[in-house]
């Protein structure tokens, strides 16, 4: 399940590099507008719903708070710590974004990544 979520993430993050494949652009930019959505349920499933997977729930906690950046200011005493650093995080977007893509097709593939 974390390569599907990792790849719905990759492919949000990475729209600015989308612009080869028009169709598959007009279907992120649609994911895009749940973004904020869609980044609250990867941290809730990767904090309380699944077993630790190594790098591939790190990245997908770092996706999360990118497309959460917006609403981190209302969490008390550590949102505006967390949104500090999804700000830093967000200056790499397209790259984190191409990674957790990557790593979610190679997840799907049976691919070890550790």
């Amino acid at each position: 399940m974390i390569e599907w979520i990792n790849i719905i993430a990759g492919l949000i993050l990475c729209v600015s590099f989308l612009d080869a494949v028009p169709s598959l652009q007009k279907f992120v930019k649609l994911l895009g507008g749940f973004d904020t959505i869609i980044g609250i349920v990867i941290i809730l499933y990767v904090a309380f719903g699944m077993e630790w997977a190594g790098i591939y729930s790190i990245l997908a906690i770092f996706a999360g708070l990118i497309m959460i950046v917006g609403i981190l200011p209302m969490i008390p005493a550590i949102g505006k710590s967390l949104e500090k650093f999804a700000k830093w995080l967000g200056g790499f977007q397209g790259i984190i974004g191409i990674i957790i893509l990557l790593l979610g097709i190679l997840g799907l593939a049976e691919i070890v990544v550790l």
